[in-house]
């Protein structure tokens, strides 16, 4: 499985991105699949979840109200839609999948996009 995330950019404060994450194989309707970001000198962390029906979806709190996770599973694709970016939101995006039985934590991951957001 691979997975290919692309989108980033730099942007000024208050300015949208929109990131997309394309999956290898036939079995992306079936993952569970996130966007987690990774700040410099910090952790990573999630962003945004969305299981495999697109019915449950959950967000970080400092993004609620201004990042959507979607997924169009005909084009193995999930997208993440940002808008308001803030300066804080900057750092290294990565797309992440969790198979069947979805207990084993995001077992692929994507490469990473770069997201600078100035001031």
């Amino acid at each position: 499985v691979q997975l290919q995330a692309s989108g980033g950019g730099l942007v000024q404060a208050g300015d949208s991105l929109r990131l997309s994450c394309v999956v290898s194989g036939r079995s992306f309707s079936r993952y569970g699949m996130a966007w987690f970001r990774q700040a410099p000198g910090k952790e990573r962390e999630a962003v945004a979840t969305i299981d495999w029906s697109g019915s449950s979806i959950m967000y970080a709190d400092s993004v609620k109200g201004r990042f959507t996770i979607s997924r169009v599973n005909a084009k193995n694709t999930l997208l993440l839609q940002m808008n308001s970016l803030k300066v804080e939101d900057t750092g290294v995006y990565y797309c992440a999948a969790d198979e069947p039985p979805y207990s084993r934590g995001y077992e692929y991951w994507g490469q990473g996009t770069q997201v600078t957001v100035s001031s």
